[in-house]
């Protein structure tokens, strides 16, 4: 038997950064990669759909916590992984992204001295009304290994007086996974599905709750969407939470009535991507959308105050937009001629397997 590593994810984005580097921990006799599944996020087309776009398998081990306020859910995970670790503890845990269960598994293993390593670590917003900034900061500070994406989370890292021992710039691990199923999502042919043409369309994604939690926000954020769908027709794939907060504010029936705009439900990953490669533009406040469209040159913009992944911006197509801007910024896009811009370093398909390199650097006598 290999080093025992797991591979703990809970919301869809943690399925994306996980599977390039399962494959890549699979594919060698070194390593026992065990997948655990915290259910933070869990409905088919939350979970189950992406795991099979993504060649992954049933994870080893499933905690089933679901959803719930944010320190109750960041609880119960934390409770129910040490559980699994005082059960059979793994040689190293890692965890990727920024969400509760992220932080709840880095607090479970670092407190029973289980070496951890946070993959996608250094980004910042400095922005502590979000909730996924609060995590990030403290997953890096605790985590043994921080395995960076880009520059400048090294250097935040490095301006927080991290050791630089601690930290590996290893590169954008959901560039692996949108490069492992290309082929797939180029032949998926998803907008005709939706009847639509290639280049003619917008998607949406909209689900922090700077956006949905205020029904105020919230109808400013419809309104800006309707305006916007008299230029362009939106394909809006609607987040679980999100449709909880459009139907709670009464906003559901005027997007549902909005011309131009076509609420459908959430895609797999294969599905999605296809729709977003052929768009002509995004809208969104995820943050790995901002990377995707990057390497797929496909004009994003971004409805935030800012940006934890500022190099989408400095190198890629990406721009943050407000809800009063949104609808010219709408026209601008479609208007400019798409840009290929080069990629930023590293974001090139191979970062899982410098991570696995580094774990063998790191981790040699456990191997």
């Amino acid at each position: 038997m290999g080093m025992l590593i797991d591979l703990v994810a809970g919301a869809r984005p943690n399925f994306m950064k996980i599977a390039p580097l399962y494959h890549a921990l699979a594919a060698g006799s070194c390593f026992e990669p065990r997948i655990v599944h915290t259910g933070q996020h869990y409905d088919e087309n939350m979970s189950d759909f992406f795991f099979r776009d993504l060649g992954l398998p049933e994870p080893d081990i499933a905690l089933k916590i679901g959803s719930g306020p944010a320190g109750w859910q960041t609880g119960q995970i934390l409770g129910a992984y040490e559980s699994v670790l005082l059960d059979r503890a793994p040689d190293v845990v890692v965890v990727v992204g920024d969400v509760n269960s992220t932080l709840a598994a880095t607090l479970a293993a670092v407190k029973l001295g289980v070496a951890t390593c946070h993959l996608e670590a250094g980004l910042r917003s400095f922005d502590r009304s979000m909730p996924e900034e609060i995590n990030r900061v403290l997953v890096d500070r605790v985590a043994d290994v921080l395995w960076t994406p880009s520059p400048d989370a090294d250097a935040h890292l490095a301006d927080e007086g991290v050791p630089p021992e601690r930290i590996t710039l290893v590169g954008n691990i959901m560039i692996d996974a949108l490069e492992r199923v290309r082929p797939r999502f180029e032949t998926a042919n998803a907008p005709a599905h939706h009847g639509v043409a290639p280049g003619t369309y917008g998607v949406v994604t909209l689900h922090r709750p700077e956006n949905v939690d205020d029904p105020d926000q919230l109808g400013r954020v419809v309104d800006a969407l309707v305006g916007a769908a008299k230029t362009v027709p939106l394909l809006f794939p609607v987040h679980p939470r999100t449709r909880s907060r459009l139907e709670a504010a009464g906003l559901l029936e005027t997007l549902q009535g909005a011309a131009g705009v076509s609420l459908i439900a959430p895609e797999g990953y294969v599905a999605f991507m296809s729709l977003v490669a052929s768009a002509g533009l995004v809208i969104t406040d995820s943050g790995g959308l901002q990377e995707e469209t990057t390497a797929l040159s496909v004009p994003c913009l971004t409805l935030r105050k800012g940006t934890e992944r500022p190099i989408t911006i400095e190198q890629g197509s990406n721009r943050l937009v407000t809800t009063r801007t949104l609808p010219e910024a709408v026209r601008d896009a479609l208007d400019q001629e798409r840009r290929y811009l080069r990629r930023p370093d590293r974001w090139d398909g191979r970062t899982a397997e410098r991570i696995v390199a580094d774990l063998r650097d790191r981790f040699a006598t456990a191997a």
